[in-house]
């Protein structure tokens, strides 16, 4: 079973994701990042841009690519889909929806903004994740 943190009422969802992502990657862990393509090329360029005094080690895969050997050790990548992950360790969900395949993860961070969708969203993946049998942990982050 994977287990599932969620983080609620994020003000500024790009820039904590940021945050999240450096934290993550500082640890030592392996992160994919999954979403929709639009999503993703947003993250990719605050990610470059984010930190002008250090950089967040990340690569964007495009869907049946796999990464160059030399890039292969790269702690973040960012997929449209978890299944292209050469790992198994952690999985950020950008998507609206349960990510296909995340059960085979480790761990699964989803990141919901004070956004009236993105709450609904989350409350109905929260649900689902409860609902298979996976440790919810609900981590409040500004807002009500």
């Amino acid at each position: 079973m994977s287990q599932v943190s969620f983080y609620t009422g994020v003000p500024e969802r790009l820039a904590y994701l940021c945050r999240l992502l450096r934290k993550a990657q500082q640890s030592g862990a392996r992160i994919g990042v999954c979403g929709a393509p639009a999503q993703l090329d947003r993250l990719d360029a605050v990610l470059w841009s984010f930190e002008p005094t250090e950089f967040v080690p990340h690569l964007r895969l495009q869907p049946g690519r796999s990464p160059a050997p030399a890039l292969a050790e790269t702690p973040i990548l960012l997929v449209e889909q978890g299944a292209q992950l050469p790992h198994r360790e952690v999985l950020l969900n950008l998507g609206l929806e349960l990510p296909e395949g995340f059960e085979q993860f480790e761990r699964v961070l989803e990141v919901v903004s004070d956004d009236p969708e993105q709450v609904q969203a989350g409350r109905r993946r929260f649900k689902q994740y409860k609902e298979l049998g996976h440790e919810v942990s609900h981590h409040v982050v500004g807002g009500a």
